[in-house]
């Protein structure tokens, strides 16, 4: 039993720590970078996706498939058929991130859901 509590511990600590350094306290340090490698569609709060094959950052998924036109985007383009490519895992090229870190929009006034805070309660009854 004590085996199993320790486990969970460990899962909710190692949770807790990606949750907390995914929250960078600092809007305006770069995100991205020409010597990490991003798998395809990885979302920069923003700059975009990540599109592996075409090495760069773009506002809509991979392959996001559009239901009133019937055409699929991917590379800053849109076709017929859906992108097909063996690479899922690329580093964006010095031009991307240069042109990714000038047209950085600002995400500081979103308004973010969460698990909540103690500063306020909500009730169900009258």
């Amino acid at each position: 039993m004590k085996r199993s509590r320790r486990i969970k511990l460990v899962l909710i600590g190692t949770l807790s720590a990606g949750a907390l350094t995914a929250c960078d306290p600092n809007p305006s340090a770069p995100l991205v970078t020409a010597d990490r490698v991003y798998v395809n569609n990885f979302y920069v709060p923003g700059v975009g996706y990540y599109h592996a094959p075409f090495r760069g950052f773009f506002p809509r998924p991979y392959n996001d498939f559009d239901g009133v036109t019937k055409r699929y985007f991917f590379g800053g383009q849109w076709a017929a058929a859906p992108h097909q490519s063996f690479t899922n895992i690329s580093s964006p090229t010095p031009e991307m991130v240069s042109l990714v870190e000038a047209n950085r929009t600002d995400v500081s006034h979103v308004s973010r859901g969460g698990f909540g805070s103690s500063s306020h309660s909500y009730h169900t009854w009258s």
